[in-house]
């Protein structure tokens, strides 16, 4: 499961904030042990460089990909 969180400072720590949705949907109770993979997301412009390799209409594509980076970033 991949979800967007954002980091805040905890004392000289940073912490991320698991919404209600995923803490609900997972059953996660204060205390227990979690495993996540941390990956900063950079520029969403490099990882679509050289991935589009349609015949699609230029605004079909702009589209689509409008469209993915929606669900991942926003």
């Amino acid at each position: 499961m991949t979800i967007k969180v954002k980091t805040k400072q905890w004392g000289h720590s940073i912490g991320i904030i698991i919404p209600k949705e995923i803490i609900n949907n997972l059953k996660i109770k204060p205390g227990e042990d979690l495993m996540i993979q941390v990956e900063k997301k950079e520029n969403p412009l490099k990882e679509l460089s050289g991935t589009l390799k349609s015949k699609k209409s230029t605004e079909q594509m702009i589209k689509e990909v409008r469209k993915e980076l929606e669900s991942k970033w926003m």
